[in-house]
Parts: C-alpha cells; sequence; structure tokens
C-alpha cells in the first residue's frame, strides 16, 4: 500500500476506533494497556538565544532521535543573507520537514522552486532532488524536522567535527572520503552533475 493510502485509511478507521491491520485500538484505555515495557520518557527544552549563522552557515540540535526512539528529531539552521545550500540531492529514506522562524527561505524540489516566508512550512519526501538558499539581505532561520533517520548525526558530523580545526581542510582528499562514507551511510545521492548545478543557482541569484 502507498504511504498515502496508508495514511488515508488509517485516518478513516482511526475515526471509528480501529486502525487497519494493527490490532491496536484508538480506544485510549487500550493504548494504555498496549504500552511498551520501558516507555519513552518526557523532556522539557528551555528556551535558548537564536542561532547564529556565524560566517555563512550552522545548525544546532535540538531533539537527537535517540530520545524519540528513533522516530523524529530537529535541528535549527541559521544561513547568512545571500548564501547558497548544498548541492542538489535527494534521500533514499528521509522525509524533511521544514518551519521557517525568521526570513525566506527558497527551496527546490524537482524543477519546482518555493518561497516560504517566517511562519510557512515545507515537506520535502525522500526520493525527490532538492536544495535551498536564503536569496534575500536578510538572515534566515528554520527548523529542518527528520522522521525515521538520526540525520542530526550527519548535520553535526559535517558542520561541527569534518572541520579545518579538526585536522579536515576544505578541498582535502580525506575530507572528501569521509563525506562520502556519510552520504552513503545515511543514503544521500547526488548527480554527478549536482556541484555544476549549485554553482549554476549560485551564480543566477547572487549567491555565495
Amino acid at each position: 500500500m502507498e504511504r498515502r493510502d496508508f495514511l488515508q485509511s488509517a485516518g478513516l478507521f482511526a475515526a471509528i476506533g480501529i486502525l487497519p491491520n494493527s490490532g491496536i485500538s484508538a480506544n485510549p484505555k487500550a493504548w494504555t494497556a498496549n504500552r511498551p515495557a520501558d516507555p519513552l520518557q518526557p523532556f522539557y527544552l528551555p528556551p535558548m538565544d537564536p542561532l547564529s549563522h556565524k560566517e555563512s552557515m550552522d545548525i544546532r540540535v535540538w531533539v537527537h532521535s535517540k530520545t524519540t526512539g528513533g522516530v523524529y528529531s530537529c535541528v535549527e539552521c541559521a544561513v547568512a543573507p545571500k548564501v547558497m545550500g548544498p548541492p542538489p540531492h535527494f534521500h533514499k529514506e528521509l522525509d524533511e520537514l521544514m518551519y521557517v522562524l525568521e526570513g525566506t527561505a527558497t527551496v527546490m524540489v524537482e524543477n519546482e522552486i518555493v518561497e516560504i516566508a517566517a511562519g510557512g512550512w515545507h515537506f520535502r519526501p525522500r526520493n525527490l532532488r532538492h536544495t535551498f538558499w536564503n536569496g534575500s539581505d536578510k538572515p534566515l532561520r528554520f527548523v529542518d524536522m527528520y522522521f525515521n533517520q538520526p540525520f542530526e548525526d550527519f548535520l553535526e558530523r559535517i558542520f561541527h567535527e569534518l572541520t579545518p580545526e579538526k585536522g579536515y581542510p576544505q578541498g582535502s582528499e580525506q575530507l572528501r572520503r569521509e563525506h562520502d562514507l556519510l552520504n552513503e551511510q545515511f543514503g544521500l545521492v547526488y548527480a554527478p552533475t549536482a556541484f555544476e548545478e549549485r554553482q549554476a543557482i549560485a551564480s543566477k541569484y547572487g549567491l555565495i
């Protein structure tokens, strides 16, 4: 069954108290009876100052996959004005949901380009080629949410571990090898022309 059909049918059956083929009732008492022996624990994340984009872009993990049983995680991302994001790529397993906190994000999915202003949402399903950038003269901040994959671990490594200060100079062979390993591990796929496409977008919109 396609994911969309499943969600539609699940919503229909949930409305009458049954989830299809699950053996789980929508009755709250049944949920209580079927809770796992070691349930997830609640947690609180206190407010923090807005993330700085530093010279161009940075990320901060808010929710780790390990605290949600591997179901959900999210990061805050800050992007300086006129900064291009990653080369166009797609994910084999990851679905992403963006919520813009400040500024305007420009997102490309396949051949469609859309602008998401502060307060707007954008969903990017797996297997669709995409990228994003900040084409405005103001900073951009958004929360990116990840489902069923600890993609925050990928970003932590890219932004905070594989740095020149830690022995991975830009353009070095060892940095390229580490990126290749991460792409394989997390199912990121770049077309052979992805970096040329990134440069073309940056040139067209005056990005760095």
